[in-house]
């Protein structure tokens, strides 16, 4: 077992790349990203600590390299597992093993939720449920159209239009790099119409 310190920004994978072991944080976040050939983006989910990354489990039960990339999102700590420790802790500690299972059915939960608001729910919604997760400190977010549209599976372009809505309608603030909400109570109204 080796010790995990990384910087904010770090890219921990990328596609192509082989596995190095199971990672656990203690704390921090990995944001783990699908580019496609059109060079368009999609957040696929967040690690956090107790949280079990897709990606590396496949790669370590499949023996296959990674498919998305995957940065730290904050400073980072944990552990990494190496190969052969991690599938020994799989077989032989049941309460491991329960720990891991249990992260990828709450992981499954997550994409079911992706695919509910792609599929079935109004860009509005989904771009005020990411407004809402994204806001930690209550109210101020440093992010980019570019990142909203990975963050809504939508196109940057149409993230702009509805921005400038959202800004008309008195319930973000937006700027350079960043944007303020201005009325939370109305975007949890939008976040909570599927239309």
């Amino acid at each position: 077992m080796s010790r995990l310190h990384c910087p904010a920004g770090t890219v921990l994978f990328q596609p192509g790349q082989e596995c190095p072991g199971f990672v656990r944080l203690t704390s921090g976040s990995i944001k783990v990203t699908l580019t496609a050939a059109n060079g368009r983006e999609v957040v696929l989910y967040r690690v956090g600590p107790g949280d079990v990354c897709l990606q590396t489990f496949a790669c370590l039960t499949e023996d296959r390299a990674y498919s998305a990339e995957g940065i730290a999102e904050t400073a980072l700590q944990g552990e990494i597992l190496p190969h052969a420790q991690f599938r020994q802790a799989m077989s032989e500690d049941s309460s491991f093993r329960t720990e891991v299972l249990t992260a990828i059915a709450r992981r499954f939960a997550d994409y079911e939720q992706l695919v509910e608001d792609v599929a079935l729910t109004g860009f509005d919604a989904r771009l005020a449920r990411a407004l809402l997760r994204l806001s930690r400190d209550g109210g101020s977010i440093r992010t980019t159209h570019d990142a909203l549209a990975a963050e809504t599976a939508s196109g940057r372009a149409f993230v702009t239009r509805r921005l400038r809505e959202f800004a008309r309608m008195g319930l973000v603030e937006t700027s350079r790099g960043s944007l303020r909400i201005l009325d939370r109570s109305g975007l949890e109204k939008i976040a909570r119409d599927k239309c």
